[in-house]
């Protein structure tokens, strides 16, 4: 394979900045799903989109270069090109676990089904031709505020679009991959579909109870790797140091779990014929991990003071999954509810990633969590979703 030629074009760092972060996050989302559904063609498309990664880290360091001409206007870029860095080592993450795919290394299925129960999954459906959705841009459905569900792709006969936008219109027969909260799922699926969903149940093996503790590290590394990210994102939007420091113990606490679950892997390895199976696990990991430190790598530009250029904040902000914070004042109805009440994923599409509490955080707030005055949401989602957030928690003026 001759080396890829890059040739230079005038682009814009901000414009670069957000499609990097949308790029890579996006890559994240597909990679699973062509994991948990063996999807080769999703596996594929990863690592184009790697290559297109490529082309924008060279774009932007060109951008940058060009861009400056004292010391201080080149310190100042230094935090976008670490942000953009770290943005191509996610995108790098994402293409080790589409590999895992492309290159038939073993997933047990029930690796597989327990990701799919992940806090953020993926679900897969087909409109049928009584769907509401049939003949309906995905801007007039609304889905993240209907079902707490965003569309990431979908399959037209041979064809997939990728990242689509308000303005694309569904089809009967179109194959949906939609990610988002599991209480979302059933909604997502009834509404495509017209039928209700039913969990895949899985009969558990030897090889499952060998690896059962292994399984639910992968899961909680999955998820915990995800919130790194939009913590490490927050921390930057935000310039806040508390974030960026959890940042760091989630990425510390990752390469924990990682060696604990090297150690039960090769525990189970005694006991299975073809050790081929476990390679997937390993290499799932070590990604994991690997976005994991990316993310540290961006919320490192606050632990060490690196001079926020205010390109990174717009490109945060324009990015098509936005970042939020908003305060919950005392008159809120939705003060002395739990999110299980509330129901916020599915009547907002937005995923609370942590709750500032006086002086301590709650990092992935359960259903049972009781929200109080004086709590600080910190949340990610779409802009309608934004706004439907704020609706909700804004006092209620007496009529």
């Amino acid at each position: 394979m001759f080396p890829k030629e890059f040739r230079y074009s005038p682009k814009n760092i901000k414009d670069l900045l957000t499609e990097m972060k949308d790029t890579s996050e996006l890559m994240v989302d597909l990679a699973y799903t062509a994991m948990i559904y063996d999807d080769e063609d999703i596996a594929q498309e990863v690592l184009n989109l790697e290559d297109k990664m490529d082309t924008l880290d060279y774009h932007i360091k060109m951008a940058a270069m060009l861009s400056t001409r004292r010391v201080d206007e080149a310190e100042g870029l230094l935090g976008v090109l670490q942000v953009a860095a770290c943005s191509e080592n996610i995108a790098n993450a994402a293409g080790d676990i589409a590999k895992i795919v492309l290159m038939n290394m073993g997933i047990p299925m029930e690796l597989k089904v327990a990701l799919r129960e992940a806090e953020e999954t993926v679900v897969r459906a087909t409109i049928a031709a009584e769907s509401v959705m049939a003949g309906r841009t995905l801007g007039d459905l609304e889905l993240d505020l209907e079902t707490g569900m965003w569309v990431i792709a979908i399959r037209r006969n041979e064809d997939w679009i990728y990242d689509p936008d308000k303005e694309t219109r569904l089809r009967q027969g179109d194959v949906l991959i939609a990610r988002g909260h599991d209480e979302g799922v059933p909604l997502f699926f009834e509404m495509a579909t017209t039928r209700k969903f039913i969990p895949k149940e899985i009969e558990h093996n030897k090889i499952l109870k060998d690896l059962e503790h292994a399984v639910d590290i992968i899961v909680d590394m999955k998820n915990m790797s995800e919130l790194s990210v939009g913590l490490a994102y927050s921390a930057i939007l935000f310039d806040n140091e508390d974030i960026a420091y959890e940042v760091s113990a989630l990425e510390s606490e990752m390469d924990s779990m990682k060696y604990e679950l090297q150690h039960w892997v090769l525990e189970t390895a005694k006991h299975v014929e073809d050790v081929n199976m476990l390679r997937g696990i390993l290499h799932l990991a070590s990604a994991s991990e690997a976005i994991s430190d990316a993310a540290y790598g961006i919320a490192d530009t606050v632990l060490r003071d690196i001079e926020l250029h205010p390109i990174i904040t717009l490109a945060v902000r324009n990015s098509e999954e936005v970042i939020t914070r908003l305060q919950v004042e005392k008159c809120s109805p939705i003060v002395g509810k739990t999110f299980f009440e509330l129901k916020l994923e599915t009547e907002t599409g937005l995923h609370v990633m942590a709750i500032k509490r006086a002086d301590r955080w709650v990092y992935t707030p359960k259903g049972n969590t009781v929200i109080q005055a004086g709590d600080m949401l910190i949340a990610r989602g779409s802009r309608i979703g934004e706004g439907a957030l704020i609706e909700m928690c804004e006092c209620k003026l007496d009529q």
